[in-house]
Formats: structure tokens, C-alpha cells, sequence
């Protein structure tokens, strides 16, 4: 019998590290980074809504509840889900996606300014 030669392939972590091997010690090092930032993080800082009668206020009233939670927020979230359609139409899935979570923000926006307002509180 002749020699038979066996070729065994080389182990990469690809799973680990989709980039291959070249760029393991980078994503190593913003892993690390990354978890850095999150263990030192200690406390949120959130917008409360001002008290009426000032300038804030008349500021955010016409930001928030007239443009976001009124009409002009609603017909931007459905040209948003329509736009969404159009692109999941054309097989662009990930900004489709993006957009949809988009539109439904602005369709939702007075629950998520509620929902917001009690997470401050």
C-alpha cells in the first residue's frame, strides 16, 4: 500500500471570532473595553418634562404633543411602515426592519412618552 497522506484542516475560532484570527486580539480588546464601560457606568440621567407656564415648556408642548403625538407624528409613522414595505418589497430586509421599529415609535409615541415619563418618576 502506498502512503496515504491525511490533510487535516486548521482549527479557527469562528464562531468566537467571526473576523478569523487576524483581528482576535482587537475584538478581544473592545470586548474587555466595552465591559469596562458598563461595569463603571453608575447612574442614568433622564429628561423630566418642564413645568408649564415657562419657555421649556411651550418648547416641548409643541415638540412632543403637538408634532410627535399629533397628526404629523402618525402620518410619519405610516409613510415609515409604507416605506418599510416598499424595501422588504425590494428584499433590503435589515433597513426595512430599522425602519418598521421607526414607524412604530412614532405610531406608539404616546405610549412610550408615558411609559418614559414613569420610568423618570
Amino acid at each position: 500500500m502506498k502512503n496515504l497522506k491525511i490533510k487535516l484542516p486548521k482549527i479557527y475560532s469562528v464562531a468566537l471570532f467571526p473576523a478569523g484570527m487576524k483581528r482576535k486580539k482587537t475584538i478581544a480588546a473592545l470586548t474587555v473595553f466595552g465591559g469596562a464601560c458598563i461595569l463603571a457606568a453608575n447612574q442614568a440621567n433622564a429628561f423630566t418634562a418642564p413645568t408649564s407656564g415657562t419657555f421649556a415648556y411651550d418648547i416641548f408642548d409643541i415638540g412632543v404633543n403637538q408634532i410627535l403625538k399629533g397628526p404629523i407624528g402618525f402620518a410619519a409613522g405610516v409613510g415609515s411602515m409604507v416605506a418599510a414595505a416598499v424595501m422588504a418589497i425590494r428584499q433590503m430586509l435589515l433597513p426595512a426592519a430599522a425602519t418598521v421599529l421607526g414607524g412604530a415609535f412614532l405610531l406608539k409615541a404616546d405610549s412610550v412618552v408615558s411609559s418614559l415619563g414613569a420610568m423618570i418618576s
